[in-house]
């Protein structure tokens, strides 16, 4: 019997209890993958990014099948200290490598310990797949592992990726992993790194056997139409504008349509009969609300790939998505089934042609659920992913 390839995914958090959409598909990506390689991950002990603070215990644990080691974040991470750091970088005053270097301690999570279990076990792996470009494990540990490194980087057009080690990070794996084409091609317009081999994967979209809108309704008291938001309840996220343009909406448009967050909530919420922020929400609940909802609204300008629209569009629910961001927008031209927005006008003319019942809205519901299937399945993701890194683990180093 042939004895599997090793190999181990890197990433910042890990875990069952482990919110986020990068995280979440890590771990569906590290199970996935069982059947053809023996799989490990090297994380950390934190659950909650804002902080870091460890709350796994450190060691080695298995979930799920895959094999976890967990290392202790040396320190939390200070968000008026990060937020200080930031500023500067975001107005151009951090230009030397010291500078930049105090911009990713500050990012984290810091974990020099996983560093070391990376150079330790350099050839203990025929793969590391190292996941999200901008946090500490993938932006210090690629380089360690680089003649077998393939980088997930995860990335969408935002001011980190001019930080000089990011310009070098994008040039030191074996192999890139993209989640769609609008990342691949940013990715080789900005860095030039066309000769590095590439593939583009996606993800699989799963979804419960049983899904009950009018159980979420039921549960959560709600009577007629509503929209939903999915996610970091966050700047970084448009919600700040998703809340101004809903007021600006609702006041221009009374009626009894509510907006429902799902998600931890890191600006204030305003406090609105038509508001509904449930914070965070088992599996089940949240597929129930995704089905029951008219639309999906998703306002982030930077997305790489997004799961909940992907599960919305599955489900034959219409999305509304911010049309500055390029992975978005692709999504929605390329299935036909969701609008997007650049300014008001157009966010207010989305929401009137989704409220309103007809052929447009029944084929937008329609073209969904094929747009996914054809797209973003996990044998064909997890084909294309053992495709690199069996054509890597063949190629002499440096070819």
């Amino acid at each position: 019997m042939t004895q599997k390839k090793r190999i181990c995914f890197v990433i910042q958090r890990y875990g069952l209890e482990v919110n986020g959409g990068a995280e979440v598909y890590c771990r569906q990506l590290a199970e996935k993958m069982l059947p053809q390689y023996e799989v490990s991950v090297a994380t950390t002990c934190a659950v909650d990014y804002a902080s870091w603070h460890n709350e796994y215990p450190a060691g080695t644990a298995v979930i799920n099948g895959v094999t976890v080691h967990r290392f202790m974040v040396d320190f939390p991470r200070s968000q008026a200290d990060f937020d200080r750091v930031n500023a500067r970088f975001l107005t151009g005053r951090l230009t030397t490598a010291k500078q930049q270097e105090e911009w990713h301690r500050e990012q984290g999570p810091y974990v020099p310990d996983l560093l070391d279990w990376l150079a330790a076990n350099r050839t203990a792996y025929d793969a590391f797949l190292l996941c999200t470009y901008l946090y500490y494990p993938t932006m210090l540990g690629t380089g360690l592992v680089r003649d077998r490194a393939i980088l997930i980087p995860m990335a969408h057009d935002e001011p980190y990726l001019a930080l000089e080690a990011v310009k070098a990070l994008f040039h030191q794996p074996r192999g890139l992993f993209f989640l769609t084409e609008e990342e691949q091609g940013l990715v080789r317009h900005r860095f030039a790194n066309a000769a590095i081999p590439a593939a583009v994967g996606g993800v699989g979209i799963d979804t419960p056997e049983r899904i009950d809108p009018d159980r979420f309704r039921r549960k959560y008291g709600l009577a007629g139409d509503y929209l939903l938001y999915v996610g970091r309840i966050d700047e970084g996220k448009g919600c700040d504008t998703m809340f101004r343009y809903w007021e600006r909406y609702k006041a221009l448009r009374p009626s009894p349509l509510k907006l429902v967050l799902m998600g931890k909530a890191v600006i204030p919420v305003p406090p609105r009969d038509d508001i509904l922020p449930l914070g965070f929400v088992s599996e089940q609940d949240k597929f129930d609300g995704e089905a029951g909802a008219r639309f999906l609204l998703l306002p982030s300008r930077f997305e790489s790939l997004s799961l909940v629209v992907l599960e919305s569009m599955k489900l034959g629910v219409p999305v509304l998505v911010n049309g500055d961001c390029e992975v978005l927008r692709g999504h929605c031209q390329k299935s036909n089934a969701g609008l997007y927005y650049q300014n008001y006008a157009e966010f207010a003319c989305c929401v009137d042609r989704l409220l309103r019942p007809g052929a447009e809205y029944r084929a937008l519901c329609a073209n969904g659920p094929a747009y996914v299937r054809q797209n973003y399945n996990w044998e064909e993701t997890t084909r294309r992913l053992s495709g690199l890194i069996e054509g890597l683990a063949s190629a002499p180093a440096g070819q």
